[in-house]
């Protein structure tokens, strides 16, 4: 989660890359591990960046001249039980190519920590935009928008499609009482990182535990952190890459759905920090509309959302608390940490509110 970055066909032998170690990735240990992962791969010296964007996994772009990588480690300092691991996030992503999900190509993945200090994976440098901001859609006009936007929720329904046995993904996640883990895990994960007092976020676990359905949807892939900006959009309008696996799992589909449609609708909540305006842009694929693409693609039924969309809300403001708890430890790389504090607050109430609406 941040500023975001253009990867679609620039030249980054300038400035942008350097010679040195970027921070979380020692060049000459990561040089040797994969000449012996993929012998012959490395050509040259190696020159690196961190790729602006990630405010939880770190992502670098690693280049000899030549060819490109792209690196995935965990971030540096506190990180969350369960959260940030580099196996699972290699694993889904290896299984999903060559299904109706676009997604790089896999390299190599480290699981020995004293390589970089932390497990990292290795991946293919696809060309394209992660749109982020609505500054960057408006100029391709409301067509395009609309399209892209609609594309954006096609692929998410052929992720929910693919059979996790086809592509030998069926121990990757535990489908029976996901949701009650789901609200379990990111109590957990709050406590993990609680540093102050947050206005209204018992009231809203507690009433998540209360409220949990009895029977979800059809288990199914889960993305776990689905938005426009995990994507990258080629030139043609085209999603190109799903990208940002992390939470990957199998579980409740709907969970992505509500994640998405609170995602849309953050730039409108107090606290002066939405990860993505893009929602705001003309020609955006709208919440009815999102809902009836979703639905008509993936031919699942749609109940009342109001469960899912207190529980994404509640699962945002914990992952940002956990990021704004690393900020204030002096453990993130980049900028644009400052204000993501005060929207924490604004999307536990927002979560009351979904829930109360539900009932």
């Amino acid at each position: 989660m941040g500023e975001q970055v253009d990867l679609a066909g620039r030249d980054l032998a300038g400035d942008d890359l350097a010679a040195g170690n970027p921070p979380g990735l020692d060049l000459a240990k990561f040089e040797a591990f994969l000449q012996r992962a993929c012998t012959g791969a490395v050509g040259g010296p190696l020159r690196a960046r961190v790729i602006a964007g990630g405010k939880s996994n770190l992502t670098y772009e690693v280049t000899d001249g030549t060819s490109w990588w792209i690196v995935r480690r965990p971030p540096l300092g506190h990180v969350l039980a369960t959260a940030h691991n580099m196996t699972r996030e290699h694993r889904v992503i290896s299984a999903l190519q060559g299904t109706d999900v676009p997604v790089p190509h896999t390299f190599a993945l480290c699981e020995d920590p004293d390589v970089v200090g932390a497990p990292f994976y290795v991946m293919q440098r696809v060309d394209g935009t992660p749109y982020r901001h609505a500054a960057q859609l408006q100029p391709l006009g409301a067509e395009r928008v609309n399209a892209i936007s609609t594309r954006m929720v096609d692929v998410l329904a052929a992720l929910h499609r693919v059979d996790p046995a086809a592509i030998g993904l069926i121990d990757f996640g535990r489908p029976d009482g996901f949701l009650t883990r789901q609200v379990r895990r990111w109590r957990k994960q709050l406590d993990a990182s609680r540093s102050r007092d947050l206005a209204g976020a018992e009231q809203l676990h507690a009433l998540l535990e209360a409220a949990v359905p009895t029977a979800g949807s059809t288990p199914a892939i889960v993305h776990g952190d689905y938005r426009l900006d995990n994507l990258l959009v080629d030139h043609d309008d085209q999603i190109a890459a799903v990208i940002d696996w992390e939470m990957a799992t199998i579980g409740d589909p709907l969970t992505d759905v509500a994640l998405l449609l609170v995602y849309q609708r953050m730039p409108a909540l107090d606290g002066g920090y939405a990860v993505t305006d893009a929602c705001t842009a003309p020609g955006f694929i709208t919440d009815t509309q999102l809902l009836e693409c979703y639905a008509a693609a993936s031919g699942r039924d749609l109940p009342r959302l109001g469960f899912y969309l207190a529980l994404a809300y509640f699962k945002i403001a914990v992952i940002l608390e956990g990021i704004h708890y690393r900020h204030t430890h002096g453990q993130t790389v980049g900028q644009g940490f400052e204000t993501i504090g005060a929207i924490v607050e604004p999307l536990i109430a927002a979560g009351l509110t979904s829930l109360k609406e539900h009932n």
